[in-house]
């Protein structure tokens, strides 16, 4: 069963480029997990909106679950807290 998530990230105050820069590397693991990356947004962060939000579809709990836990997305995890202060993820229904 089809997963479509919306991702709402939040970068810590000057690391918007550094936020981009990792989800760069994270976004390009999504091929191997069969998932895609439908949309990807920017915003200025201004009145507390997210600076980046993405639209997701994932084939299955399984392949997202695989590509949460793929070590080369873990490795990470210091660049990523570096960078993003604050991460929602839904899901929704895409109309």
């Amino acid at each position: 069963m089809t997963i479509n998530l919306c991702v709402l990230l939040w970068a810590h105050p000057g690391a918007e480029a550094a936020l981009a820069a990792y989800e760069d590397k994270v976004l390009a693991l999504f091929d191997d997990h069969g998932c895609t990356l439908l949309q990807r947004a920017r915003t200025d962060g201004a009145d507390g909106a997210p600076t980046e939000i993405q639209l997701i579809s994932v084939p299955s709990q399984a392949a997202l679950d695989a590509y949460m836990t793929d070590p080369r997305r873990t490795t990470l995890a210091a660049e990523r807290d570096a960078a993003v202060a604050r991460t929602d993820i839904h899901r929704v229904t895409l109309v």
